[in-house]
């Protein structure tokens, strides 16, 4: 019998090459929410993959970069921590940017990790052409020395079984998987229902806007009349004009936020949802200790 292995993997990239495509499409169910606005993830997420010969436990962390502010810092050190305690990090370079300086960056942060094996994913191969393709497995192959390198289209499902087959064969053994077959996460509902409440808030919003969101669940009451669970959530920005981009005209924004959320929670619980959304104004809260930890970073 094929010795069973499980354990973790960490997705390290720029900010926005795709990492929490791939561990959607690797879980086969949403875990992470996505945005084409870069550092859209803010805690390292757990997807778990399972298989016959193993599991794999993926952490999605936060997009390395040079942070900004105090939530910035933040990112990174969760960055830090997380890779200090994963068997794989598997750096995700897209197939069509070239290799840049934040990936040099990246590549030299991995040095800080030398008991994790490193993998090189180039994602987004259905963005580029073949030739693009095999110039950046060339480009990244120069990097460093990798345990693997593999080619992958998270939308269009390519290469993903050769990507988990590669990940498992270089975790530890184990005489058991780690978590119960049935767990696709290990975020709890609030946190996930906030992540979706963020995902619909970020769609279609200017670029200065998405690091000023942050989102918590107040409350989730069970109706006694009826099978209906209320959801009652706070949509934290930092200014006052950006509670007006929120709204919008006469509310239409925020309507449409809590309609897309809405659907999305429904899916996730399986269940009928009723969802009130609040705006309030946490002044410069990226920046001030206080307030980040009230917002849970």
């Amino acid at each position: 019998m094929a010795e069973y292995r499980a354990g973790f993997v960490s997705f390290v990239g720029r900010p926005n090459v795709g990492k929490s495509t791939l561990t959607n499409a690797l879980v086969g169910q949403k875990v992470a929410i996505t945005s084409s606005k870069p550092q859209t993830t803010r805690r390292a997420i757990r997807g778990i993959v399972h298989r016959e010969n193993g599991q794999l436990i993926l952490v999605d962390t936060p997009g390395l970069h040079r942070p900004r502010t105090l939530l910035g810092e933040r990112l990174n050190s969760l960055v830090q921590s997380t890779l200090g305690d994963v068997d794989v990090i598997a750096f995700c370079v897209p197939a069509n940017e070239p290799i840049g300086p934040g990936d040099r960056f990246i590549n030299e942060q991995l040095e800080q990790y030398p008991r994790a094996k490193k993998v090189a994913i180039v994602t987004k191969t259905d963005a580029a052409s073949k030739a693009k393709v095999a110039e950046q497995l060339l480009a990244v192959s120069e990097l460093r020395e990798w345990a693997a390198i593999v080619p992958v289209s998270a939308p269009e499902g390519e290469q993903l079984d050769v990507l988990v087959e590669e990940l498992l064969s270089l975790l530890p053994e184990s005489s058991q998987p780690l978590y119960p077959a049935e767990t696709l996460t290990d975020e709890d509902t609030s946190e996930r229902i906030a992540e979706f409440i963020r995902e619909a808030a970020l769609e279609g919003v200017t670029d200065e806007l998405p690091h000023s969101i942050a989102v918590v669940v107040d409350d989730m009451v069970e109706r006694e009349d009826k099978d209906l669970l209320e959801i009652y959530a706070n949509l934290y920005v930092e200014r006052d004009s950006q509670k007006g981009i929120i709204i919008g005209k006469g509310g239409a924004r925020l309507r449409e936020v809590g309609a897309t959320a809405r659907a999305q929670i429904e899916g996730l619980l399986g269940r009928k949802v009723y969802l009130a959304l609040h705006i309030k104004v946490a002044k410069d809260w990226q920046r001030d200790p206080k307030l980040l930890g009230r917002l849970g970073f």
